[in-house]
C-alpha cells in the first residue's frame, strides 16, 4: 500500500471506473493544477462519491448475494453466487476505501484544519468507509496507512480498527457541534446540514459498538442517532436522463450496461419473505407486505423496467432513520426492556404505514403496518405462533427479520447474518445456502489482489470466504 499524496486528484477520477461514470468530469485536465491552489471545499464531493461507490457498488451486490437477497443468474454474478469468488472483486473497492475516501477526507483536514464542518465530515466519511472496510475483509490496514516513513503498513485487528474508528466519530461529532454549519452544494449527502451529519455520526457508532456486540454502547449511541427519515444519508442520482453514463442509481447502471440478465432479486429468500402469497411469508393479520415486495423486486434482464428500489434516479440508502430505530429495539429488548424495545419497533411500523420507505410508484399499493402488542409475542401470538420462544426472544426474533427486510440494498443484513450466526442462532433469519453442496455460509469477502501483491504485511493468500472474523467468533 504506497498511497502519495500527488494521486489526490488522479484518484478522484480513476476511483470511481466501477460506476461508469458517476463522477465523470469532476476533476478536468488535472495536470494543468495543483492541489494547494485549489478551494479545500472542492475536495468534497470526491471522497463522498468514493464512498457511495463502496457503500452501494460491487461488493454490496455481493454481501446481497451472500445474505438470500439477490440472485446471481448468469457470468460474472451466476459464479460468485455460487461462492467462486477471486481476489480481483475486491479491488474497486479497496481502493475507493483507502484512496478515494481515506487519502482525500485527510488532505481536506490538512489544508482546512480550522473549518470545522469540513474537518467534521472528513471523519465521518473515513469512519464510515473504513468501518465498512473492517466489517467485510476482518483484520486491514489502518494504524500505519499514510505513512510516508511506511511503506507497508501492518493489517490491524477487527476490533482495534472498530474501536479507533468509534474515537474517531467521537472527534468528528465534536468538531461538527462545534460549528453552525453553512449551505455547501459541494455536500452531495446534506448539502452542509451540521445536525444530520451529527446525527450520521452516532449513527455509524451505534452500527460499530452493534457488531462489537456491545449492546449497551449501542444504545447510547443510538439514542442521539438518525430521528427522522428526512435525516437518512442516501446516495441521490442528479445525473442526466437522457444520457447513458454519469450520476444514476449504481444498481441500474449496471443493468443497462455489461450486467443485463446477471443479477436481481428473482424468487430470492427476501422475496420469499415479504410476498403475501408464499408459504415462507412474513405477513400476518397486522402486516401486509405487497407495497415493499413490488418496490424491493429487481427485474434483471431490463434496467427501463426497473422503477422501484433500482429506478434510474432512485436514491440508494446508505444510513438510515430505520437502521437507528431497529439499532435502539435490538438493544432495548437484550437490555430486558420489553416495552422501550417494541416502541421502537412500532415507530419505526408507524412510518412504514405511511408508505415512507417507497417511492410514488408504489405508495399507493396495498401495506399494512399496523403497531404491535405485547401478547403478539406470547405463546400461539401472531409473532410466536409456534411458542417456541420466550416473549423478549420473539420480539427480537422480529426486530432482526425486520433488519434484514429493511436493510435491503445495504450490508445490514450481511453484517447481521454474520453477528448472530453463532451467538443467537435461535432467532437469526435462516438464510439458505446458494448451492447444493455448501455447508458454509460466506463469513467475509476477499481481500484485494492488489493488496495481497503489493504489501509484504499482507497475509501469504486470502484466508477465504468461509474465515470467520474475530468479531464473529
Amino acid at each position: 500500500m504506497k498511497i502519495k499524496l500527488y494521486s489526490i486528484l488522479l484518484g478522484l477520477s480513476v476511483i470511481f471506473s466501477s460506476c461508469q461514470g458517476l463522477v465523470e468530469g469532476l476533476n478536468d485536465n488535472p495536470n494543468k493544477i495543483v492541489p494547494e491552489d485549489i478551494n479545500p471545499e472542492l475536495f468534497v464531493t470526491g471522497p463522498m462519491l468514493a464512498n457511495t461507490v463502496i457503500q452501494a457498488g460491487h461488493l454490496n451486490r455481493i454481501s446481497g448475494m451472500y445474505s438470500g437477497q439477490l440472485i446471481g443468474f448468469s457470468s460474472l454474478y451466476s459464479n460468485i453466487y455460487g461462492y467462486s469468488i477471486s481476489t480481483a472483486e475486491s479491488n474497486s473497492t479497496w481502493n475507493a476505501i483507502y484512496i478515494g475516501v481515506i487519502t482525500n477526507s485527510r488532505y481536506l483536514r490538512e489544508v482546512a484544519p480550522n473549518d470545522k464542518l469540513l474537518v467534521g465530515i472528513s471523519k465521518v466519511l473515513e469512519a464510515h468507509a473504513i468501518g465498512t472496510g473492517a466489517s467485510l475483509f476482518g483484520d486491514i490496514p489502518y494504524s500505519q496507512i499514510n505513512n510516508e516513513a511506511i511503506a507497508d503498513p501492518i493489517f490491524d485487528s477487527q476490533s482495534s480498527v472498530y474501536n479507533s474508528i468509534i474515537s474517531l466519530l467521537d472527534e468528528a461529532i465534536v468538531d461538527l457541534k462545534a460549528t453552525a454549519g453553512r449551505g455547501l452544494s459541494v455536500d452531495v449527502y446534506f448539502g452542509g446540514n451540521v445536525n444530520k451529519w451529527i446525527e450520521v455520526a452516532y449513527t455509524l457508532k451505534a452500527r460499530y459498538y452493534l457488531q462489537l456486540k456491545d449492546y449497551p454502547n449501542a444504545l447510547i449511541a443510538a439514542q442521539n442517532g438518525i430521528s427522522s427519515a428526512a435525516g437518512n444519508m442516501k446516495h441521490i442520482p442528479r445525473g442526466d436522463p437522457n444520457v447513458a453514463s454519469g450520476d444514476k442509481n449504481l444498481f441500474w447502471m449496471i443493468l443497462a450496461g455489461s450486467r443485463a440478465g446477471d443479477i436481481g432479486t428473482g424468487n430470492s429468500y427476501l422475496m420469499q419473505l415479504i410476498d403475501p402469497g408464499n408459504a415462507q411469508s412474513r405477513n400476518n393479520a397486522k402486516t401486509d407486505e405487497t407495497a415493499r415486495h413490488g418496490y424491493y423486486y429487481i427485474n434483471e434482464v431490463s434496467a427501463s423496467s426497473n422503477n422501484g428500489i433500482v429506478a434510474q434516479f432512485e436514491p440508494q440508502n446508505l444510513v438510515t432513520y430505520q437502521e437507528n430505530q431497529l439499532i435502539m429495539a435490538e438493544c432495548e429488548v437484550r437490555a430486558g426492556n420489553f416495552a422501550l424495545a417494541l416502541g421502537h419497533l412500532n415507530d419505526l411500523r408507524a412510518f412504514y404505514n405511511t408508505g415512507g420507505m417507497l417511492n410514488a410508484n408504489y405508495s399507493g399499493n396495498p401495506l399494512l403496518y399496523d403497531a404491535y402488542v405485547a401478547a403478539d409475542f406470547d405463546a400461539a401470538g401472531i409473532e410466536n405462533v409456534d411458542g417456541s420462544l420466550t416473549p423478549e426472544r420473539a420480539l427480537l426474533r422480529e426486530i432482526i427479520e425486520e433488519r434484514y427486510v429493511s436493510g435491503f440494498g445495504t450490508y445490514m443484513p450481511f453484517n447481521d447474518a454474520r453477528r448472530l450466526r453463532k451467538s443467537d442462532s435461535d432467532v437469526a433469519v435462516a438464510i439458505p445456502f446458494n448451492n447444493g453442496t455448501a455447508t458454509q455460509h460466506p463469513e467475509r469477502l476477499p481481500y484485494s489482489d492488489d493488496e495481497l501483491n503489493s504489501n509484504s504485511n499482507a497475509p501469504a493468500q486470502d484466508p477465504g470466504i468461509f474465515t470467520v472474523t474475530e468479531v464473529n467468533k
